[in-house]
């Protein structure tokens, strides 16, 4: 998967559904996607923050681009925005430790604030950093997560949903690789708001929920 920035909780999902992760860094940058920007709750609303990048664009790959240094200001916007939150002193550690990274490359950054949070949800894989796997850098789309997935010895492959309209069956049972797709299951829980809000950041679910009950929502999911 691409690195995503305090992605929604169906991502951390899809960790926990297997045995070896990669952060797919060696792909174009797709602007307006979840990179660099994400939902939070704020006010009682959905509020999007947004990691300031330069010189982003879609001719360059994830690991090509970095970060600017709006990490503070986006940091007291968390703070104030779940000040109240039954969680916030255990969660406002974590999040404050990935965003005061030195990191200044964009998948770099990414990629530790993803393994910190998933030490906080008790995910322990095997991780691997695409552009440090050997294959062709010429292949693109299907061809080049195939090859991802021969160069580590895959069984199966499991994707998010949005997968679907990307890979076909056929190619990878050629290759003796069980295609499959997560469906992430999205659970409600108090936000102290009047109508629950669902696939906002992790963020959200870390504040409102306590580390044992985030923990048992990363194991809410079905394989298809």
């Amino acid at each position: 998967m691409q690195p995503y920035f305090f992605p929604y909780i169906g991502y951390f999902q899809l960790i926990h559904a297997v045995d070896s992760f990669v952060i797919y860094d060696d792909v174009n940058f797709i602007k307006g996607g979840w990179i660099n920007r994400n939902f939070i709750l704020s006010n009682g609303e959905k509020t999007r923050i947004t990691l300031q990048l330069l010189g982003a664009s879609p001719n360059l790959l994830i690991k090509q681009i970095q970060i600017g240094n709006n990490c503070q200001k986006l940091l007291k916007t968390i703070r104030q925005s779940y000040a109240k939150a039954p969680y916030f002193q255990d969660v406002i550690e974590l999040i404050e430790k990935i965003l005061s990274s030195k990191e200044t490359n964009l998948a770099s950054f990414l990629d530790y604030g993803l393994r910190q949070i998933c030490n906080y949800l008790g995910l322990d894989r095997e991780w691997y950093i695409s552009s440090n796997l050997r294959k062709d850098v010429q292949l693109k789309g299907q061809q080049k997560v195939l090859a991802v997935c021969n160069e580590l010895g895959t069984t199966q492959y499991i994707n998010m949903p949005g997968g679907k309209e990307l890979y076909d069956h056929a190619s990878f049972t050629e290759q003796d690789i069980q295609l499959s797709f997560i469906e992430p299951r999205i659970t409600s829980y108090e936000q102290n708001i009047n109508e629950f809000i669902p696939s906002l950041s992790i963020i959200d679910v870390m504040m409102f929920n306590s580390q044992l009950q985030c923990q048992q929502m990363v194991k809410e999911y079905e394989i298809v």
